[in-house]
């Protein structure tokens, strides 16, 4: 216990989505983010069947499979996801054994990670009932050691990554070159403040790649899916950039309103950082403790239409599930319904996830093999 504490860096603030099974909560405010996993199903599969050695990893008197995700957050996408890798791993197991009568079937255990902050009274209560494994809650941040060492067969991290676990301390640094003052998220047009926030993320997945390594067995696999963007293209260039802005707008419109402080505002920053496949590539290279079996990268077309008001209701909800808990831990509780009802407002003003000018968002899937 005093190794783990020891190795995990905690946030003073962690950033998780909003609890609770109410009409704002995440749990009932992730159907994008469900999409994202059911589109995976099939690439997990086929990387599981032909990436995962099942001889080496089942090879002792041990049959328990365990696996882990990293921010699970309040579910149920976290179930789907489970679900999803435990029918591929089954299947493989199965296929390895063919007309061996004496085939004993695999038990599974998956352990549910993500902050203390985060619900999971409400995740346990939701957790499927006829569920094939065992289930477990470890709350900490991933950004450090959470597993004994050589102790999980399979991690999993869907859209969790692109959250670093500080925002650079240059970006709200009034003295500093790399103050990033005018904005609330790298941009990725400002060359200092690019700089800044791309050393916290690499700082970020050195850690997170050495606590994995550590405890994942050899040839246990790494599945990550997270945010990123195309090489060569700023972050502000994208459709998510785009919402990022009109995100910003409304703490301006709020500031301009005197309901919240310049210095309020001038300090606050999204802890987010998006990279490209490419940058994300070269620094697991460099961390050199898995051998990156596939990087895919996955197109998400924006579309093409007029946001109308009918849908404004389900727009904002998504968004007020995954970002209150960050605007209320920095403005406090008294602005919350003037800043989504000016993002509802907007919304529909400016259709922003359908900017014709905005480049399609992209999505990094890799699998990664410990060595």
């Amino acid at each position: 216990m005093e190794m783990a504490i020891e190795e995990t860096k905690t946030l003073p603030r962690p950033i998780t989505m909003k609890g609770g099974d109410g009409p704002l909560s995440y749990a009932r405010n992730s159907s994008f983010q469900r999409g994202v996993v059911d589109a995976m199903k099939g690439m997990i599969i086929q990387a599981i069947a032909s990436k995962l050695d099942m001889e080496k990893l089942c090879s002792g008197s041990s049959k328990t499979f365990k696996i882990a995700d990293f921010g699970c957050s309040v579910g149920p996408n976290t179930f789907f996801s489970m679900q999803n890798i435990i029918e591929a791993v089954e299947k493989k197991h199965h296929t390895n054994n063919k007309g061996n009568s004496a085939t004993i079937d695999l038990e599974f255990q998956v352990f549910f990670n993500d902050h203390t902050s985060n619900d999971f009274n409400t995740l346990f209560k939701s957790l499927p009932p006829s569920r094939p494994y065992f289930a477990a809650g470890v709350p900490g941040s991933f950004y450090g050691r959470l597993f004994p060492k050589s102790s999980i067969h399979i991690g999993h991290s869907s859209s969790a990554l692109q959250w670093l676990s500080t925002v650079p301390k240059e970006a709200v640094d009034s003295s500093s070159r790399a103050y990033n003052k005018g904005s609330i998220y790298c941009t990725g047009t400002e060359n200092e403040v690019a700089k800044a926030f791309a050393a916290q993320f690499e700082n970020d997945m050195e850690t997170f790649f050495n606590a994995r390594a550590d405890e994942l067995v050899g040839g246990g696999l790494m599945v990550i899916l997270t945010g990123g963007i195309p090489d060569g293209v700023a972050l502000s260039q994208t459709s998510i950039g785009k919402f990022y802005d009109l995100f910003g707008s409304c703490l301006v419109d709020l500031t301009n309103k005197g309901l919240i402080s310049e210095e309020k505002l001038n300090s606050f920053n999204l802890p987010l950082y998006f990279p490209s496949a490419k940058e994300l590539k070269a620094l697991i290279e460099r961390n050199g403790r898995f051998s990156i079996e596939s990087v895919d990268e996955i197109i998400e077309p924006v579309k093409r239409v007029q946001p109308m008001p009918s849908a404004q209701n389900s727009i904002v909800s998504h968004i007020r599930a995954g970002f209150e808990g960050l605007i209320k831990n920095h403005f406090g509780n008294e602005i919350l319904d003037d800043f989504f009802a000016c993002f509802a407002k907007k919304h529909v003003e400016t259709g922003f996830v359908f900017a014709e000018n905005a480049a399609d968002n992209t999505l990094i899937f890799i699998i990664l093999k410990r060595a």
